[in-house]
């Protein structure tokens, strides 16, 4: 689901890993819903607001052939109006605003309408770097 680095985190981790410049990873990261999925520069986007909608913090096993998957359901807030139809999950390093991390689209697009919800089972939400 989740395919691809953001150019932020990109640049982060090459310079971790080949300049010696430090990094320190969020200590939560959350995952956000789209009705139009952002670039990797973390622009062009339009996430859900409003309506009942918040990110979610999510938390990953270890990783296992260049994958990782969540290791705890992923449940967000029932909506109070209409969400849109979800295409896109991200992950931020904030609840709000903050750096785009990484970003994936949904296998199939998902309406989210009133006093529904978008869940995401244990073991089903994969980060995989391609």
């Amino acid at each position: 689901m989740i395919n691809q680095l953001s150019t932020y985190l990109q640049g982060k981790l090459l310079n971790n890993a080949f300049r010696d410049t430090a990094y320190t990873p969020p200590t939560t990261v959350y995952c956000a819903l789209f009705t139009t999925q952002p670039n990797a520069g973390g622009t062009g986007g339009t996430e859900v607001s409003g309506s009942g909608y918040t990110r979610v913090a999510v938390t990953f096993g270890a990783p296992s052939s260049g994958v990782i998957l969540n290791s705890a359901q992923i449940t967000f807030p029932t909506a109070t109006g209409s969400w849109g139809t979800i295409v896109s999950a991200c992950l931020y390093d904030a609840a709000t605003s903050g750096n785009l991390l990484a970003l994936g689209s949904l296998s199939s697009a998902t309406p989210i309408s009133v006093g529904q919800s978008l869940t995401f089972p244990d073991s089903e939400f994969e980060v995989q770097l391609v």
